[in-house]
């Protein structure tokens, strides 16, 4: 009695990784033509967002007196990644969002936090 032997298996798998890796190309080619096409309003929010977070930052570190820790509370949703640190000596208050954009806010006695401009910061 012969018994049959079947070659299928291999042939089949193929196809099956030839559609995965065509079907990741189409996904990355759409993922990379979004990023593309907004990509001026992810800066123009990663901008807002830094500015957004040194001034609230330094107004609760040198106005209202409160330590860092206390202040990151007053982070709004969605900026979980802004990334905040102060020189207490110079009562400023750096933020940046990776890669993307960074701010500077600056106590200026009785006009109370005021953002740096491009300028000011590269003089740091």
């Amino acid at each position: 009695m012969a018994t049959a032997t079947s070659t299928q298996g291999p042939k089949e798998s193929e196809p099956r990784f030839k559609r995965l890796k065509i079907s990741g190309a189409v996904i990355a080619l759409f993922a990379a033509l979004w990023l593309l096409w907004n990509w001026n309003s992810i800066i123009g929010q990663a901008r807002v967002a830094a500015a957004y977070g040194a001034h609230v930052t330094c107004s609760c570190r040198y106005i209202q007196g409160r330590d860092m820790a206390s202040c990151a509370t007053d982070k709004e949703k969605g900026m979980e990644i802004v990334r905040l640190s102060d020189d207490p000596e110079n009562k400023r208050v750096y933020a940046s969002v990776p890669f993307l954009a960074e701010a500077v806010a600056e106590r200026r006695g009785a006009f109370g936090c005021m953002q740096l401009n491009a300028a000011e910061i590269e003089a740091l």
